[in-house]
């Protein structure tokens, strides 16, 4: 039983994630290779806040969320001047840039060795230490940004990203500040993943930045390609299908040594499949380009 509140848990994290990066990829049609690193942030700030100054995880989680923001500020003003492939590679030079600091800056983050010991979160005398807990609190954090992000793209806010996503110079001429409406995505879509990321650090009490580097951000923009962009069921599929394929893999007795590699494999067949015959992704309504 143990196992499957642990699977559960991952679909939850994972769920945030995807669903926050559709924000940007399924509504607004930026290309972003850099969503490892605002997961990251959420996790590295609510983990030193918890573990250096001794902030209870529910103190902690909107200073990491104010954190991934005002990072997403960062990279954003400067990057979505781009377009195109140039966006695509700026956002991947972030990631490159906040993983390299995650790694080397040891005096803070303690670099490759990591940070052990961070407390399980506590809402007044409840310990969220059991599985069953853990599941519930994450169950609760995602389905609370579900409902944020699915009144956000029903509003005229919703709309406008659209609008953006498939002319930007019609939603321009209607009177729209497009580089204002990107921004303020990208920037809610960072708040968001590091929701996932102070989960992450408070579920397996222990961080490295192995854990945020860019083969996880391809990861991450592989649930929504698969699951499908432009809605809200396609990422939550995606997140789904994309956590419970390895456990499938485990099943079949692959060798630890190769089940990685194989299980990289089907997300590259999946996602070739996908683009030459669906490219909305199973459940999908924006065609991914």
């Amino acid at each position: 039983m143990n196992y499957l509140f642990h699977i559960l848990v991952m679909i939850n994290i994972y769920m945030i994630l995807s669903l926050s990066l559709n924000l940007l990829v399924g509504y607004t049609g930026l290309l972003s290779l850099c969503h490892a690193a605002f997961y990251g942030v959420g996790a590295y700030v609510s983990t030193l806040l918890m573990v250096k100054v001794g902030l209870n995880f529910f103190l902690a989680l909107p200073v990491g969320i104010l954190g991934a923001v005002l990072l997403s500020l960062v990279v954003a003003i400067p990057s979505l001047r781009l377009k195109g492939d140039y966006f695509v590679l700026a956002s991947l030079g972030f990631q490159v840039i906040v993983f390299a600091v995650l790694y080397n800056w040891t005096g803070l983050t303690r670099g490759p060795y990591g940070i052990a010991g961070i407390p399980r979160p506590s809402l007044f005398s409840w310990q969220i230490a059991s599985l069953p807990a853990y599941f519930i609190l994450s169950a609760a954090l995602a389905a609370l940004c579900l409902v944020l992000l699915w009144l956000m793209v029903s509003s005229p806010f919703g709309r406008t990203l659209k609008a953006i996503r498939e002319d930007e110079v019609a939603a321009e001429a209607l009177g729209k500040n497009i580089t204002h409406f990107k921004i303020l995505a990208f920037a809610i879509a960072g708040g968001i993943a590091s929701v996932a990321g102070s989960l992450y650090a408070g579920y397996v009490t222990y961080i490295d930045p192995t854990s945020f580097t860019l083969l996880e951000a391809v990861f991450i923009l592989s649930i929504i390609v698969i699951g499908g962009t432009g809605n809200i069921r396609g990422p939550i599929l995606g997140a789904v299908l994309l956590i419970i394929l390895p456990e499938i893999l485990r099943s079949l007795r692959i060798p630890d040594t190769v089940g990685p590699n194989v299980r990289q494999m089907i997300y590259g067949a999946l996602i070739i499949l996908l683009m030459r015959f669906r490219p909305e992704g199973i459940a999908g309504e924006y065609q991914f380009e």
